[in-house]
């Protein structure tokens, strides 16, 4: 087992990542003119705040992950979860913007949000710091599940 702090945290880093890397670069290419003709809902925030919060996140899962990873009761099964969950992250973006199906998106959402809570209850079995990192992202993920339903009811 990867037991290096460094070497784990940059494995972590670049997995978590890949998702922000991969979803980033299908949102630039594809989004336009698409999602600018979408009717918007008045809760929708500006454009430039998804880049810094996500970043954000992003980071926090990274910690989320890394410290659970170090602690002694850890268990596999919540580090393939956390796996299948930055894949359902990544898919979004290409559901949402690459092929413009805001209906097939919400779904992932919807299966992403589960992810995150069961992540999330099973960090607080093992280490509560890893837990409270995941709540902002099940916050901000559940305001997603929200715009992206005003986007399908008003589209």
């Amino acid at each position: 087992m990867l037991k290096n702090k460094f070497l784990s945290f940059v494995l972590f880093f670049t997995i978590t990542y890949s998702a922000s890397f991969i979803g980033g670069l299908v949102t630039i290419t594809l989004k336009e003119p698409w999602y600018s003709q979408l009717t918007k809902s008045n809760l929708n925030p500006p454009d430039w705040i998804f880049a810094p919060v996500w970043t954000t996140l992003y980071l926090m899962m990274t910690f989320a992950i890394w410290i659970f990873w170090h602690t002694k009761n850890r268990d596999m099964s919540t580090i393939y979860i956390y796996f299948i969950h930055i894949l359902f992250n990544t898919t979004w973006s290409v559901v949402f913007f690459g092929f413009h199906n805001i209906f097939l998106a919400m779904v992932n959402l919807i299966i992403l949000i589960c992810l995150i809570v069961t992540l999330s209850l099973r960090f607080k079995r093992i280490n509560e710091v890893s837990f409270y990192l995941m709540i902002p992202y099940l916050l901000w993920s559940c305001y997603a599940l929200f715009l992206n339903l005003n986007l399908l009811i008003l589209n």
